[in-house]
């Protein structure tokens, strides 16, 4: 499915070649789903997993927790597909997927919010010692070695969730600013504001370990 979309990555291309690139991607990713291509979900799983576990790691706290999601959240592209209209990039509409679902579930446990949801993980005396899982550096580790980048994966989890989730998407998970507005459903402007106090945060960590 993505054999000529591929081809043309190997070749090197413009900003907005790259975008238009992505969208023809995204155009038949939609057209997979929608037609529930039975390899397509394979190959979307294969493409994706690390990045969503790291997320969903990230929101939870919590492995077990993080792998039941990572099924749901799968069964959740390949039931509601079909609504997949190519307007995002797959990714965003996959995060956001997961967020919901996160939210969904700790809502049934009468938990009011996603501050309130993450900020329990603050509890578990594991909880900034999970193994991320690997794929490949972020450019929020790229100059790090491995004791740097286990202290960042815990400054994060210090850190208020509502700035860690955006430190996540926008260093881990390379969005935009628009596409994170779009994944948490908050204000372009909040979502700036996050950013920059997150990275005061982490400043002091990162400089002094």
């Amino acid at each position: 499915m993505f054999a000529s979309i591929l081809a043309a990555r190997a070749h090197p291309a413009t900003q907005a070649d790259e975008r238009e690139l992505v969208r023809q991607e995204n155009k038949e990713i939609a057209a997979g789903l929608r037609r529930q291509d039975p390899g397509l979900l394979d190959q979307l799983i294969l493409r994706h997993q690390h990045r969503l576990m790291r997320y969903l790691l990230y929101l939870t706290g919590n492995r077990e927790e993080s792998e039941d999601l990572f099924q749901e959240v799968w069964m959740r592209v390949l039931v509601r597909g079909g609504q997949y209209d190519a307007k995002a990039r797959f990714d965003t509409w996959l995060l956001t997927i997961a967020r919901n679902l996160v939210i969904d579930q700790r809502r049934k446990r009468s938990v009011a919010s996603l501050d309130e949801i993450i900020a329990r993980a603050h509890e578990n005396e594991s909880s900034a010692e999970f193994e991320l899982v690997a794929d490949g550096l972020s450019p929020f580790e790229q100059c790090a070695g491995l004791e740097d980048r286990t202290r960042l994966a815990a400054g994060l989890m210090a850190l208020d969730p509502i700035y860690r989730e955006v430190l996540v998407l926008r260093f881990h998970e390379e969005l935009s600013l628009e596409e994170i507005a779009k994944v948490t459903q908050a204000p372009l402007s909040t979502i700036k504001s996050r950013l920059y106090r997150g990275l005061a945060l982490m400043k002091p960590i990162v400089a002094h370990g």
